[in-house]
């Protein structure tokens, strides 16, 4: 598994270095539109706009790489879900809150 000056490996999965949190978040906030920046404010225990941008500059150079990691954790999730799935009630809550926030972006 590559890594760069911004991007480690732990755990089996690729983190922003010195954080716990995952490359993939990184990842999905561009996804939806979120800019360096934007993502820096939204997750500001990465520390640094530097360490936002070069996470980003390593999605870009290893496209096979990040695709390969999303898709184990898309398969991790999935099996922890089936283990472990939310009461009835939870799920209610959560899907009426989804439902809430598209309406209110109308």
């Amino acid at each position: 598994m590559p890594t760069n000056e911004y991007v480690e490996v732990r755990n089996g999965g690729y983190c922003v270095v010195g954080t716990r949190i995952g490359l993939d978040v990184v990842y999905h906030s561009l996804q939806r539109g979120r800019s360096a920046e934007a993502t820096f404010e939204a997750f500001p225990l990465i520390g640094s706009l530097a360490r936002v941008r070069g996470a980003i500059a390593f999605i870009q150079a290893h496209p096979n790489e990040v695709q390969a990691y999303l898709e184990e954790q898309g398969t991790r999730y999935e099996e922890f879900t089936r283990q472990h799935p939310l009461p009835p009630e939870l799920t209610e809550r959560f899907e009426r809150g989804h439902r809430q926030a598209l309406d209110k972006r109308s």
